[in-house]
């Protein structure tokens, strides 16, 4: 432990802010990868209660079910059946808002990994400069003898050079990974809801032409 303090005292003032940044990317990382689960976004039960409709009365069921299991699927989904009289392509463009506010919530805290990502290397870098200008002061003070002071200041560059890239890389892979993992969380999404939608389309077509049918007879 005070191996790992003296190491992040040398690279100076610049560790700080990239400490810090170390930090947020682990929490948010463990956040996304406990929020972002596939059973977790995707729930089996909803997706279950998409496929097994088959009449407008097992609407209520399906509300009950998605009562049940809370999340940016589910509320998309209990929205579509709570509106199911709703014209269709005003309950399509309903779901379609919803959807990109849920969209929001799958994709928290990637905006802030992608800065990191980007600023952590420049903070490196700056880390490295101010390291050399401590470098050019000692020489242009003292001369090129002090090399205590000398090695100090080129420690400092190389040391804040390395942990700016050790944070800004893998910042960077699970920016992506996290980015595309959503997004096909996403598309999974708008295919139930799409199906959703059709299925309530038939139940309002048969509706119509049973009525149809009662009027002729």
């Amino acid at each position: 432990m005070q191996e790992t303090w003296l190491f992040i005292e040398r690279g100076g003032i610049i560790m700080i802010p990239l400490l810090l940044s170390s930090i947020i990317v682990l929490a948010i990382v463990i956040e996304r990868s406990i929020v972002l689960r596939k059973k977790k976004i995707l729930i089996p039960e909803i997706i279950r209660v998409i496929e097994e409709i088959k009449k407008p009365d097992d609407i209520h069921l399906a509300i009950s079910i998605c009562n049940k299991n809370k999340g940016a699927f589910a509320n998309i989904v209990q929205l579509g059946l709570e509106n199911s009289d709703l014209p269709h392509e005003e309950l399509k463009e309903l779901i379609s808002d919803q959807g990109r506010q849920e969209v929001r919530t799958l994709q928290k805290g990637l905006v802030i990994i992608e800065t990191i990502a980007a600023i952590a290397p420049l903070l490196g870098l700056l880390g490295t400069v101010l390291g050399m200008i401590k470098v050019f002061t000692v020489i242009s003070e003292q001369g090129l003898g002090q090399t205590q002071a000398l090695s100090g200041g080129i420690s400092e560059a190389l040391i804040t050079t390395v942990f700016g890239l050790s944070i800004g890389i893998p910042a960077l892979i699970f920016y992506n990974y996290f980015a595309d993992k959503s997004e096909n969380m996403i598309m999974d999404i708008e295919k139930y809801t799409s199906k959703l939608l059709r299925k309530i389309a038939r139940f309002r077509m048969n509706t119509a032409i049973d009525e149809v049918k009662h009027a002729v007879q």
